[in-house]
């Protein structure tokens, strides 16, 4: 049996097979939060940010919990409500990689938010 794809049919597929591949490579080089691993290697915490974010594992915490679990907060400029800012190291790129960083935001001294942030 010979099957014959369009023109629109092979880009589809095509398209659809970089997504997958594409969303495999990025669920097998994720990892899972590990306290010891964040504080022995801080220029791969980038591969546990997605892990501490959707996890919410610091929500609800006090100031002193995450710096308990994360360590001591680099200094910030950023403005705005009260924040711990982690440096996490600079992921593999295409493009010119750059530093990334995680903001812990408080509001009446418990976390309420973490995001990822390019410096």
């Amino acid at each position: 049996m010979n099957i014959k794809l369009k023109r629109n049919d092979k880009i589809g597929l095509f398209f659809f097979l970089a997504f997958v591949l594409s969303t495999s490579l990025t669920w097998l080089f994720e990892e899972r939060f590990n306290a010891e691993q964040w504080h022995s290697q801080p220029l791969t915490r980038y591969k546990m940010v997605e892990d501490i974010i959707e996890s919410n594992i610091l929500i609800g915490k006090t100031k002193q919990e995450v710096i308990l679990l994360l360590g001591e907060a680099i200094p910030s400029s950023l403005n705005g409500k009260e924040h711990l800012v982690y440096a996490l190291g600079k992921p593999p790129s295409f493009f010119e990689p750059k530093n990334e960083i995680l903001v812990v935001i408080f509001e009446n001294h418990l976390v309420i938010k973490v995001i990822q942030q390019q410096e």
